[in-house]
């Protein structure tokens, strides 16, 4: 008689905090990654690339809104996928990489304020 064994083959199953750090590491542009990479866990993650970056976009963000309240003023009406769009282009060079593969996203009106 031929008995066969079958063996199982376990994977590793990421955790939510693994997946959670690796989806961060992935969003920053690649010249920074390495820098980031000694952080262990999504939370100080999150906060030294909020430490790092929030006030950058932040001042982006708010120099947009007041052009697009002045566009408004004149009367001038922008939809919410062309207001995503202008803050995604008026990023710094580094995040060109992400802002390509954001503006292509069809969803991208769901970017809102």
């Amino acid at each position: 008689m031929d008995t066969q064994s079958t063996q199982t083959i376990k994977l590793p199953i990421l955790q939510p905090e693994l997946k959670a750090r690796s989806t961060l590491l992935m969003a920053l542009p690649n010249g920074h990654q390495l820098k980031f990479n000694s952080y262990k866990d999504a939370k100080t993650l999150m906060q030294a690339i909020e430490n790092r970056f929030g006030e950058v976009i932040e001042q982006t963000y708010e120099r947009l809104q007041k052009l697009l309240s002045q566009l408004e003023m004149h009367g001038e009406v922008t939809s919410q996928e062309d207001i995503n769009k202008k803050f995604l282009r008026s990023l710094s060079q580094e995040w060109a990489m992400q802002t390509i593969v954001w503006r292509n996203k069809p969803e991208i009106e769901t970017v809102e304020n």
